[in-house]
């Protein structure tokens, strides 16, 4: 069992709150992460069994009245339960009364956004991070801000770097031994989200079409969202396509990444780019293989891209640090594929390469962004398949993609 860091956020939550909601997407690894918490006289209920999951939607109220202190997974599936919680803990507001899991983000729901406000903490739990894989606390996101990087000792590159984009972060593919064994379990992870979890958070009029419309999306991975664009892969308008996508985000197989801007520079895309959350399942969606990859470096760039910007939405979900991440674009080109920015207005910027080399040009992106921030640019890293750190001016360095896990 590997330990995951963000258990230490959540027993802080525990001990403080009388809510703690853990959202993350299915087999990520939050049921194993709240049985741990069962050690403290909670009751562990899980909806995903049907007679409980029954007596739940037949009466909320009366399911909650009979719990003190209780584990409740899956909670998206009877989010009636949330405002049930709600009048439980105004009555009795004890800390760590009631531990929630969710493999859809409830509180995008209108009925439940505003009903545990101030009573309940929410911590997003991601699919397996290397660090966690390998044990080992990274400190890459301190440092960059700090304004250095180091490679560490764990460096992987070339195939090894493949093999790991590939696999992705979800326990039970990393647990399997072969390639053709995991893309097995990726498209039934895939079938399953996408046929039985979005069903507890809405209606979908074209179920049947859910997989070529996300292969369609997988396609355009790392790229700016274009929702006419998507919903032509099935035949739909861009507000159905745009509620799909906003669908597909609330069971996080995908992620929205808002662009950085500043009223200082007029010319600015302003439009979200497109990430899958897991790289294995991006492999999966886009057939790409290990063979497939060795003859098309370009596929592997976007399936490298997806999985740093996975990586860094993990280190995020358990750092002190306060993060909000960003793309950056400007209507020249320019480009920078993940701003930071601190809650105290500090900026880094991160290209990502798929390759053993890192040129001036490399860094003309996070040279504009770095210009747009001003005395808020803090750092500009360019994360490549080397072995080494290199500078290449004050404030800027090229450093290999283990420096995420280091």
């Amino acid at each position: 069992m590997y330990k995951r860091f963000i258990e230490l956020r959540v027993r802080e939550a525990l001990a403080d709150t009388p809510v703690t909601l853990i959202v993350g997407p299915r087999r990520a690894g939050k049921t194993t992460l709240a049985r741990k918490m069962g050690d403290a006289g909670r009751t562990y209920l899980t909806l995903d069994d049907q007679t409980i999951l029954d007596a739940a939607r037949a009466d909320p109220v009366g399911f909650i009245r009979g719990l003190d202190r209780a584990i409740i997974d899956e909670v998206q599936r009877v989010p009636d339960l949330l405002l049930a919680i709600k009048k439980t803990v105004d009555e009795d507001g004890r800390p760590g009364r009631f531990l929630l899991t969710g493999s859809a983000n409830v509180l995008t729901l209108p009925k439940v956004a505003d009903s545990l406000a101030g009573r309940m903490e929410t911590i997003r739990m991601l699919p397996l991070a290397r660090a966690e894989v390998i044990g080992r606390s990274s400190t890459f996101l301190d440092k960059v801000f700090a304004g250095e990087v180091s490679p560490g000792k764990n460096v992987i590159v070339g195939d090894g770097l493949t093999e790991l984009a590939l696999v992705g972060g979800f326990p039970e593919a990393i647990s399997r031994s072969s390639e053709r064994r995991r893309q097995d379990w990726a498209r039934s992870y895939l079938a399953s989200v996408l046929t039985r979890d979005l069903r507890d958070v809405a209606e979908i009029e074209k179920l049947t079409e859910l997989p070529k419309f996300v292969r369609f999306l997988a396609e355009h991975s790392g790229q700016l969202m274009n929702y006419s664009e998507f919903g032509s892969a099935i035949n739909m308008n861009y507000k159905t396509s745009q509620r799909y996508v906003g669908l597909l985000e609330q069971v996080f197989l995908i992620s929205a990444l808002q662009p950085w801007y500043t009223n200082r520079i007029k010319r600015i895309i302003k439009t979200p780019k497109l990430h899958f959350l897991d790289s294995g399942l991006l492999a999966a969606s886009r057939g790409l293989t290990f063979a497939r990859l060795k003859e098309n470096r370009a596929a592997f760039g976007t399936l490298l891209e997806s999985f740093v910007f996975a990586e860094i939405m993990k280190l995020i979900s358990w750092s002190d640090l306060r993060l909000t991440p960003y793309h950056f674009r400007d209507q020249q080109m320019h480009e920078v594929d993940i701003v930071l920015e601190r809650d105290d207005g500090m900026i880094i910027g991160i290209e990502v390469k798929a390759s053993a080399s890192v040129t001036v040009s490399d860094f003309s992106g996070i040279r504009k962004l770095a210009e747009a921030c001003g005395k808020n640019f803090a750092f500009g890293v360019v994360l490549y398949d080397g072995e080494t750190v290199v500078p290449f001016a004050r404030g800027l360095a090229a450093a290999p993609i283990s420096c995420l896990w280091n």
